[in-house]
């Protein structure tokens, strides 16, 4: 896991790629590779490509980057782990190529002289890199298919810049700072800044499953070479040619690949306690870490006691860690400096990925992605529902917002006010997902954002549109929910949380749930009416976990950020806001920080 930067003058007009801007903005990336730097400037001073290494794969000096192919001057720095990267170097072996590294960047860069964007589609992993090309002078990003890794541009004055995090392009000097209205309206509706908008005006994200070309033409459109949603269509009728529990045991055994010990980040929750069963199946020394907190001690959410027992049972090199409220008040101003976008989430990863980082580890396993594969969450109930409930009201639906206008005063004081956008926008599955999982609903920011930047952000965001889009083609329910989880959620809240987090701290966290093959293979068992789910998975791991971990009821990984807030552990500010408004509250304090 590393931190990439690259600078690109594509218009000759535009003032040279600056070393020095390349090395502030790889500074400021600084936690996410501590082991190596790197930066390599073309003779004509018109690209700068610079690195922060975290040695996972080979880490001897052969896997620095930025890395050159000798054939043919090609460049690339590269973000991320190929996890099938020793079967694609065997079958460029046998066709005759020669390597020096033990790398996964190096074969990224054969792979690439031999097929050049056609072999993204062959990469199993997370990733995110820029690749020079020397003979068509250009610049190739590429992101991976799940949005795991994150890649943030900008394009002004001629010059193309990118990077592992919005906050280091901004540290390197050239970019303005301006508020971007779509990533306040979406922070504020969703708890996360949805892609391709970041919070800051002029710098976008790479989509997942997207590539981007730069030439001295300027930059071209991005150009997907992966969609979520046509994979789920296409697989709805296919027949099945995996067990689910081997195509699990695959990804994990794929997701162990490294040069340096692997953990798990345990819970006393059926994803994390499956994966080490597997992780521990596979061989090797498996290390775990686990979470309490003094307010949960002894009590049903405490995940200590359970995930202990999953440790010994599965041989893990175990080690737990109670986190005291006075750490939270003590951390809170890191947690928010390291977080690159604002997130009503993180905290949980933030400090579990520190107690690793004391463990020693470098690389642990998440359960993340559990939950929206195997429908882990309500909505997988609830939104189905929602939609056969509002169906045969449609007729009522162009008085919808008269509807709720009338009835969201009155509502704001008996339930929550998002009862009163139901008919207006409960019939259509963006709009159930919305009022589903929606922290504020639109009608509400007025409140108490500027009326001006809520209707810009809301016109730009297009965010009832783009719900739509994702299960456009969809005709099986669960397919619609997990779409819609994956590449919401998921993509826009989870994982982003995990890279920022765990970066913080150097832990490059894997997902072996958030994985291609695996959802390929799944996929089609999940159209049946007995689809697979978290128990049956649990059961049929290889070594069995603990009998208490089926009885536990099903409950998120709980941090008790809000009683910290009413404590004042954020301080007054914090404190206020969330006796005012629980975690709305907290939204409002997280966002406060970023303007």
């Amino acid at each position: 896991m590393c931190g990439i930067v690259a600078i690109y003058a594509h218009d000759q007009r535009a003032a040279p790629a600056e070393r020095t801007e390349a090395m502030a903005i790889r500074e400021a990336m600084v936690q996410r590779g501590p082991d190596g730097e790197g930066l390599w400037q073309d003779p004509d001073r018109r690209l700068a490509l610079a690195h922060r290494r975290l040695a996972v794969l080979d880490l001897s000096a052969a896997g620095a980057q930025p890395m050159h192919d000798p054939a043919n001057g090609n460049v690339i720095v590269f973000n991320g782990e190929i996890y099938n990267f020793r079967a694609l170097r065997r079958e460029l072996e046998q066709a005759g190529e020669r390597f020096r590294s033990d790398s996964d960047t190096e074969v990224l860069l054969a792979l690439y002289r031999r097929e050049g964007i056609a072999m993204l589609p062959r990469l199993r992993g997370m990733f995110a890199f820029a690749l020079w090309d020397a003979e068509r002078r250009g610049l190739l990003l590429a992101r991976d298919p799940l949005g795991i890794k994150p890649l943030y541009w900008s394009d002004r004055g001629g010059t193309f810049r990118c990077a592992s995090q919005v906050k280091a392009l901004l540290a390197g000097g050239a970019l303005p700072r301006e508020e971007n209205p779509a990533a306040t309206v979406g922070f504020f509706l969703l708890g996360y800044v949805p892609d391709p908008h970041t919070v800051q005006r002029g710098v976008e994200a790479l989509e997942p499953g997207h590539s981007l070309w730069v030439d001295e033409g300027g930059v071209r459109p991005p150009q997907a070479f992966f969609s979520l949603g046509r994979m789920l269509a296409e697989s709805a009728h296919r027949k099945p040619e995996i067990e689910a529990s081997a195509a699990l045991d695959d990804s994990v055994r794929a997701h162990l690949v490294a040069d340096v010990p692997v953990a798990v980040f345990l819970s006393a929750g059926l994803d994390s306690t499956t994966l080490a069963s597997h992780a521990a199946a596979a061989g090797g020394a498996l290390y775990s870490v686990t979470l309490g907190f003094e307010e949960l001690a002894g009590g049903p959410e405490d995940e200590r006691p359970l995930a202990e027992r999953a440790a010994t049972a599965f041989g893990c090199r175990h080690r737990s860690r109670v986190v005291p409220h006075s750490h939270f008040t003590a951390t809170l101003p890191a947690l928010l400096a390291a977080m690159d976008q604002p997130s009503i989430d993180g905290a949980n990863t933030f400090l579990v990925a520190e107690a690793a980082h004391t463990a020693g580890i470098k690389v642990a396993l998440s359960g993340l992605g559990g939950d929206e594969l195997l429908g882990g969450y309500p909505s997988f109930r609830q939104l189905p529902a929602l939609a056969r409930l509002i169906r045969p009201l449609a007729p009522l639906h162009p008085f919808g917002r008269l509807l709720r206008r009338v009835s969201a005063p009155l509502l704001r004081h008996l339930t929550s006010p998002k009862w009163a956008g139901l008919l207006e926008y409960g019939g259509s599955w963006g709009g159930a997902y919305l009022l589903r999982r929606g922290l504020y609903m639109p009608w509400e920011l007025p409140e108490f954002l500027d009326p001006d930047l809520v209707r810009e952000g809301w016109r730009a965001l297009a965010l009832e549109s783009r719900l739509e889009a994702t299960v456009a083609g969809l005709d099986n329910d669960h397919h619609r929910v997990c779409a819609l989880e994956t590449a919401w959620y998921m993509q826009g809240q989870l994982l982003r949380d995990a890279d920022w987090a765990g970066m913080a701290h150097s832990v490059e966290i894997r997902v072996p749930f958030v994985d291609v093959p695996l959802l390929q293979a799944l996929a089609p068992l999940l159209t049946r009416p007995d689809p697979p789910d978290k128990r049956s998975l649990a059961r049929r791991a290889p070594r069995a976990l603990p009998p208490e971990l089926f009885e536990r009821p099903k409950s998120g990984f709980v941090v008790p950020i809000r009683d910290w807030l009413l404590a004042g552990a954020g301080g007054d500010e914090a404190a206020k806001l969330a006796r005012a408004r629980g975690l709305r509250g907290w939204a409002r304090f997280v966002h406060s920080h970023f303007h």
